[in-house]
């Protein structure tokens, strides 16, 4: 499989999940399946909770974000992504994370909002960084290992004081960059989190082992390490690339999340042909704050093209 399909696969799948999973918020367990008994026969972008069908949430907006200031400004520059964030925030999209509404508009530097949220809330490892990951995942790629790992965690920053987030971030970047390489992820692992800060490797090592089950997550999975956890475990226990959303979804809790952070994942790992066509024909990113911009699939492909290239 080319390196293009399975860099497409990570983002547009990250988007599906996204918008797949974002009627089911906060739902019980079981309830995408319960719906759509049977897979396969359609009608699963089903819009509700104030989505409309294909509808991505605030998690593949931000990732959209992340793209277009790496692609304008030819790489990495943290002042100008977190302002581009702010005109986001400002435009009243439809859902924003409490702590990275926080962030955006409690008036401190771009170098010093989160940290200082952190200092003073003592609670910052949500999933948030970690849910518009995947555009990153894909552009520094091409870098390495050290050097996409150091760029998630200084993503991630931005929004997030809590260490807990970057690092979350960062094995999602190296997850996703072997998978680009046509390497198994779950294969890389335990080299994965030997990279990992020791403050947080146990906790992390603890939600990627084989034999953990979301069931045992001690914390609500809207949290970095169960969020990413699950989309781990729905990887490794399924087979196919519309198996393992629809176990990231019925999982419950905060379903757009989960699911888009497991289909970022299962996309790199059986590329963008595996994502039926049925959920990418209805998918579209609007984008508060910049012109009335919406992004359809060939939009969200051929910017995934130059992040890739």
């Amino acid at each position: 499989m080319r390196h293009i399909q399975r860099a497409t696969g990570a983002v547009i799948g990250s988007a599906v999940g996204d918008a797949l999973g974002a009627p089911f918020e906060f739902g019980p367990a079981g309830a995408f399946s319960a719906r759509f008994p049977r897979p396969g026969a359609g009608g699963e972008m089903c819009g509700g909770g104030g989505w409309d069908p294909g509808e991505a949430t605030d998690d593949t907006q931000m990732a959209v974000l992340v793209a277009d200031s790496l692609l304008e400004l030819g790489g990495l520059d943290l002042p100008e992504m977190f302002a581009r964030f702010q005109q986001w925030a400002k435009s009243d999209p439809k859902d924003i994370g409490l702590q990275t509404e926080d962030v955006l508009s409690n008036g401190m530097p771009w170098d010093l909002a989160a940290g200082i949220h952190f200092q003073v809330n003592r609670r910052a490892a949500g999933n948030g960084s970690l849910m518009r990951a995947s555009t990153s995942a894909v552009y520094f790629a091409a870098q390495g290992r050290q050097a996409t790992m150091d760029a998630a965690r200084r993503i991630a920053a931005l929004t997030h004081g809590d260490r807990a987030a970057w690092e979350g971030t960062a094995i999602f970047h190296e997850l996703i960059r072997v998978s680009l390489a046509g390497a198994d992820p779950l294969g890389a692992l335990p080299a994965t989190l030997a990279l990992v800060h020791p403050d947080h490797r146990e906790r992390y090592a603890t939600v990627l082992a084989p034999d953990w089950h979301p069931e045992q997550a001690t914390e609500f999975n809207d949290a970095v390490w169960p969020c990413l956890g699950s989309a781990v475990w729905a990887l490794r226990t399924t087979a196919t690339f519309e198996e393992a959303v629809r176990a990231a979804i019925d999982l419950g809790g905060d379903t757009d999340t989960v699911a888009a952070v497991t289909g970022g994942l299962a996309g790199a790992a059986y590329g963008v042909d595996a994502i039926p066509t049925r959920w990418t024909e209805p998918l579209h990113v609007p984008l508060p704050g910049f012109g009335g911009r919406v992004l359809r699939c060939g939009e969200l492909l051929r910017l995934t093209q130059r992040l890739a290239t």
